[in-house]
């Protein structure tokens, strides 16, 4: 880090440190930038106290027959964690993922993707108010919860093992996010906010035009695919058919400076956001009360890397491509709700609305060397991309208590979400740095567009998929102690994803033209003087349709066979029809097609005892299942942003099958403290894990793979206490303070268990014997993604009477492996460090009675980098290593 950045960070940190009561930001989007408000009134923490948290799941009674307490995690009669609003706004996080890595167990990768106990994102389910979500990444078939900001959510609920009301893809633990519905009070709040990045703000960075409109995150249609292309797309003629002119005609049509021309920004802007959120309630005749509260925010941030990217065939001789890149992030996010509840008697109705826009405007430059293809030259790559993600959920849920004993719960819904990438550009010079008698321009860096002496393309693709869901639940109550509930549940999910990927094609470029820039490379009189065509390197099937049918239904038994004995057993079965389709858009006659048609029964056991007065012990066990992800069965490839990575999916995988257990000891002293101690093993069969391929020039690929067996286990400590200060001193200030003192750990260990014999299906696989699983997979070795230790710390100072809270927050995740690494190298892992960030938050009452909330924020604190490596003996080849910086943010909350 340069002595600026460093002078940055030191003033920046002793800004919150002097004055932690000073300002505030309201919910931060991710990493600590403002985005989203909550509400700053006193209803949500009066709420939490009283115990009073909205849960909204499928057939289930979050209290024990028979016994009421206001703690949740200790009535239910699963292992869950409930983060309630006043939990979620402690940590000051703006959405849920970063709210939930404080949760035991659980870590947050690559911004949203949640891994609970080591198992990967693929392992987790996310539910909105008990149903599905489709997700807008490509590679994901889990929506990212970093989309979901808090202001819309009133609870979240974590449940590590299975019951049989849950989907049967219950690996880790189930995430289910409550919304807001029926508000206490009437109100409506405005709130604005501003981050700082020293990394990023105020620094330098690059950035391109794109159109007027991108600030709001919606293109103005300048991207759209031009129509030549549209039409060639359509007519399933193969590009290397068409006429030459024909395809400088399409090139000719593409949006050209605004996209290609890339421009250095010397002082990147803050962060900034806002938001409104209102709501409101009026009774409905004798007994009933409607409800409806609508949020609305936006917020716009930058993100700048200076990454170092590496990659070699032999860690141990060190990297054989050496790339520095920087690259600028803006991205943009537009969040609304609509949310409309109606309790009348003891029934209740729930429709919830959602939309959530988040859009990544990207460029970068990087210069490097790569061994495997000209020695001893540079090369110099630009990318400039659009990513848009769009989810739109609408659906209703209803419970309804037919009478003291028989309640019926029903939903329904409908999801969609869309990922669109237009135009996204490469452009590759190479520079030989031979001597200008060997190479007359060996001093500069050209590009002939013939992909040996530099490149460039431009890549359109699309994802569509549709998620409609229903369920109903019917519970019967025997007795207080004795409760059977049986429910169905059906989903039924539809995914089209198309990529096109064009280059342009050059024969002879004179040496003054090669060394134009981009937008000058490829203008329509570059194109026309020197006939410059197009090649399609988008595979025989740029085009794959994807479908998944669930139909399920189970039977669950809730009973306390004596006082301070009770169970929770019950079973699913599940049928389900997987499949995935390439589209003959070419009319070739050949059309791949993969399916997984399985059913399965789930059965669920746990046993709680209750040992003695807060004091309870228990015992679970279980069988789930993980089906793989559609874009792991699509062999169409595809650029992870994050890791600077392509993927390729494997139509050869087969669902997982998890064998689970999990004994626990909860002791809970009072409201909201506890003392847990708890172990878990779960048996694997058929893990599917990434793997990395790469080939002489150092094209790096991962794909996914089912290894033959695996395990996993290990054992978590949870701790959480309030100490009252009202001792302290005679005077006011600790008068209602008390310290909270909060902290989670949690050890794993995993292993991959290959022996002779076992074989395994690669996405390379054509005929002939299946190789075995050992040229791929390691016995012994971690399964990716797990982290041996995870520990998560909060100290705070808080007053139990308004709103007046100071909370430090450390977070550490012990290295884990990302993907395996090719040809039996060294695993390729990643080094997450610890985190420390700090926390203020302060109501204050302005003129006229208002109330408001002044919120500060100082995130990684401690500058923690990313590292993403190889190592062989002292050797390290990095993928991904650059520096996060530290952010400071500050924002106001009022409410009216």
């Amino acid at each position: 880090m340069s002595k600026p950045l460093s002078l940055a960070r030191l003033l920046l940190i002793s800004t919150a440190l002097v004055a932690p009561m000073a300002m505030a930001q309201t919910n931060p989007t991710q990493a600590g930038d403002a985005g989203m408000t909550t509400t700053p009134s006193a209803a949500d923490e009066a709420d939490a106290q009283e115990g009073n948290v909205d849960v909204s799941i499928p057939g289930a009674d979050i209290v024990v027959t028979g016994r009421r307490t206001a703690n949740i995690s200790q009535a239910a009669p699963q292992v869950v964690n409930v983060l309630s609003a006043a939990d979620i706004k402690r940590t000051g996080e703006g959405d849920i993922a970063g709210s939930l890595q404080r949760v035991t167990g659980l870590s947050v990768v690559s911004g949203g993707y949640v891994y609970v106990r080591g198992l990967g994102d693929r392992y987790s389910l996310a539910l909105l108010n008990g149903s599905p979500l489709p997700s807008p990444e490509p590679l994901k078939r889990v929506v990212p919860l970093d989309i979901f900001p808090t202001s819309v959510i009133a609870s979240t609920l974590v449940q590590k093992s299975f019951s049989a009301n849950f989907p049967g893809e219950f690996g880790g633990g189930v995430i289910n996010l409550t919304t807001k519905a029926i508000p206490t009070e009437s109100y409506l709040e405005l709130g604005v906010g501003s981050s700082a990045n020293t990394e990023t703000s105020g620094q330098m960075g690059y950035t391109h035009y794109g159109a007027k409109s991108d600030w709001t995150g919606f293109d103005d249609s300048s991207r759209d695919v031009p129509p030549l292309l549209q039409e060639a797309i359509k007519s399933g003629k193969p590009f290397p058919n068409m006429p030459r002119a024909d395809l400088r005609n399409i090139a000719m049509q593409f949006l050209n400076a605004d996209t290609t021309l890339l421009q250095r920004t010397n002082s990147l802007p803050f962060n900034f956001s806002g938001s409104i959120n209102a709501g409101t309630a009026v009774d409905v005749g004798s007994d009933g009360r409607l409800g409806i509260i609508a949020t609305g925010s936006y917020s716009n941030k930058w993100r700048t890397r200076d990454t170092l990217q590496q990659a070699s065939l032999n860690p141990a001789e060190g990297a054989g491509k050496n790339t520095q890149q920087i690259s600028t992030d803006n991205e943009v996010t537009v969040n609304a709700l609509l949310g409309i509840g109606l309790e009348f008697g003891q029934q209740k109705l729930r429709w919830t609305n959602l939309y959530i826009r988040d859009t990544l405007k990207r460029s970068a430059l990087s210069v490097g060397q790569n061994d495997g293809q000209i020695q001893g030259a540079d090369y110099m790559t630009q990318n400039t991309a659009w990513y848009e993600r769009q989810l739109i959920d609408t659906h209703l849920v209803g419970e309804f208590k037919l009478s003291d004993a028989l309640s019926l719960d029903v939903r329904g819904g409908f999801s969609n979400s869309q990922r669109e990438a237009p135009y996204e550009r490469e452009f590759v010079y190479v520079r030989t740095n031979r001597a200008l008698a060997e190479d007359p321009v060996g001093n500069r860096f050209i590009n002939a567009l013939n992909r040996q002496r530099g490149d460039a393309s431009v890549t359109f693709s699309d994802l569509n998929e549709d998620l409609w869901s229903a369920g109903a639940d019917l519970s019967y109550k025997f007795s207080p102690d004795f409760t059977v509930t049986a429910g169905y549940a059906f989903t039924d999910t539809k995914r089209t994803s198309s990529r096109y990927e064009l280059h342009y094609d050059a024969t002879n470029l004179p040496l003054a033209v090669q060394q134009l820039r981009p937008d000058y490379l490829t203008s329509d009189a570059t194109i026309q003087l020197y006939d410059i065509s197009l090649l399609e390197f988008s595979g025989n099937y740029p085009v794959y349709d994807a479908a998944m049918r669930v139909h399920a239904g189970y039977a669950q038994v809730q009973a306390q066979i004596i006082p301070g004995l009770s169970f929770n057993a019950g079973v699913r079965y599940e049928k389900g029809d997987q499949s995935v389709t390439g589209v003959d858009v070419y009319n070739t006659g050949v059309t791949p097609f993969n399916q997984i048609k399985k059913d399965y029964w789930l059965p669920a056991l746990t046993v709680t005892v209750e040992a003695a007065k807060g004091v309870q012990f228990r015992a679970s066990a279980s069988k789930t299942i993980a089906r793989p992800q559609f874009r792991e069965l699509i062999a169409q490839p595809y650029l992870d942003t994050e890791s600077n990575r392509f993927f390729r999916g494997n139509p050869f995988l087969k669902d997982s099958q998890l064998w689970n257990a999990d004994i626990r000891a909860e002791w809970y002293m009072g409201r909201d403290e506890r003392l847990i101690a708890a172990a878990f093993y779960k048996k694997i069969d058929n893990p599917i894990e990434t793997f990395t391929t790469i080939n002489d020039t150092y094209a790096v690929t991962t794909s996914f793979a089912n290894a033959p067996e695996a395990s996993l286990y290990g054992f978590e400590l949870e701790a959480q206490k309030y100490v009252p200060l009202d001792g302290l001193s005679d005077g006011d200030f600790f008068a209602n303070r008390r310290v909270a003192l909060i902290g989670n750990y949690t050890y794993t260990q995993s292993k991959l268990k290959v022996k002779d014999g076992d074989t395994t299906i690669p996405y390379t696989y054509t005929t002939g014997d299946l190789p075995a699983a050992s040229d791929y997979f390691l016995n012994g070795v971690p399964l990716t993604g797990q982290s041996d230790h995870l520990v998560n710390l909060q100290l705070g100072l808080e007053d139990t009477e308004k709103l007046s809270q100071q909370t430090l927050l450390l977070t550490y995740a012990s290295p884990r492996v990302t993907s395996r690494g090719p040809n039996l190298q060294p695993d390729i892992k990643e080094k997450p460090g610890i985190q420390l960030d700090f926390v203020a938050r302060q109501g204050v009452k302005l003129p006229g009675g208002i109330n408001s909330e002044f919120k500060l924020e100082a995130r990684n604190i401690l500058g923690r980098k990313f590292q993403e490596f190889q190592q062989a003996g002292d050797n390290k080849v990095y993928y991904n290593r650059y520096k996060i910086g530290t952010t400071i943010a500050a924002s106001m909350t009022v409410a009216f």
